[in-house]
């Protein structure tokens, strides 16, 4: 898929700079997940998890920290090359990483998971979340859990500068299909790099929801919040990893997270 192919090089250009970045921050103990994340999780002693999407690997090191036996799955060369790097650096030995397109991912890998994770803008990456929510059960246990805190389609609607002054005006379709294209990638951990195409696809909570669902797994708990996980620009760092505006104390979300469960019938 072209945009896929598109998004793989982009994605690329920052993997060298990200490691470098996430070196320091795991180091000096700054890279941590939010609390949400952190309280929602749970106990992970001697868990089997796979994380979906895992860029260079920061979070799949976090997961480790927490006990669990885990393995980190990208799109990217080259951040699967600076993962392994990240993880031998810092002497991380209860950890793997697999190269490999996410909408691909089930028809080579068929090991199970007692959780398949997915954190902190993953999904918009992806074309087809009904694939999504069928290899998210195709990793599954049957007792496992499934569990995502990504930005929530209400906030990725609206117009991120206009935002940052208390203006609430939509600038991406709820509803569009197509995906919006920008020059340039990365920002949050690199500085961004442009000439490039980066594709991202807008999602709605129905889809998230119907995905999971149609594929058979059971929503636990569906939470919304009214923090943001990165500066879109004009938010205030708040601590626990978490950003907000002055403004939002109770009117618009953010991030969400779901957890859900194999459906028994």
């Amino acid at each position: 898929m072209i945009e896929v192919d598109s998004n793989k090089n982009a994605w690329s250009q920052v993997s060298q700079d990200h490691y470098v970045a996430f070196k320091k921050s795991l180091l000096d103990g700054s890279h941590r997940f939010n609390k949400y994340i952190q309280n929602e999780l749970g106990d992970l002693s001697g868990k089997k998890i796979i994380h979906l999407q895992c860029n260079t690997g920061a979070d799949t090191i976090l997961l480790a920290r927490m006990g669990a036996s885990a393995t980190g799955v990208d799109l990217v060369p080259d951040n699967i090359h600076y993962a392994k790097k990240l993880a031998e650096d810092l002497n991380i030995t209860n950890i793997d990483f697999i190269e490999s397109d996410i909408m691909k991912f089930m028809d080579c890998h068929n090991e199970k998971y007692d959780v398949v994770f997915v954190s902190e803008g993953a999904i918009g990456w992806l074309p087809d979340l009904k694939k999504w929510g069928e290899t998210i059960r195709h990793l599954l246990k049957d007792d496992g859990f499934f569990y995502v805190f990504d930005s929530h389609p209400f906030f990725l609607a609206m117009d991120e500068q206009k935002l940052s002054n208390n203006v609430m005006e939509v600038k991406y379709p709820y509803f569009g299909k197509e995906p919006d294209v920008e020059d340039s990638i990365g920002g949050y951990a690199s500085e961004p790099k442009h000439g490039v195409k980066a594709y991202f696809w807008m999602y709605t909570v129905s889809d998230l929801i119907n995905s999971l669902a149609s594929a058979g797994l059971h929503i636990e708990q569906f939470n919304e919040f009214k923090e943001n996980f990165f500066d879109a620009g004009g938010l205030h760092n708040i601590g626990d990893g978490l950003f907000n505006y002055d403004y939002n104390t109770d009117k618009f979300p953010m991030s969400f997270s779901i957890k859900a469960t194999v459906y028994d019938k």
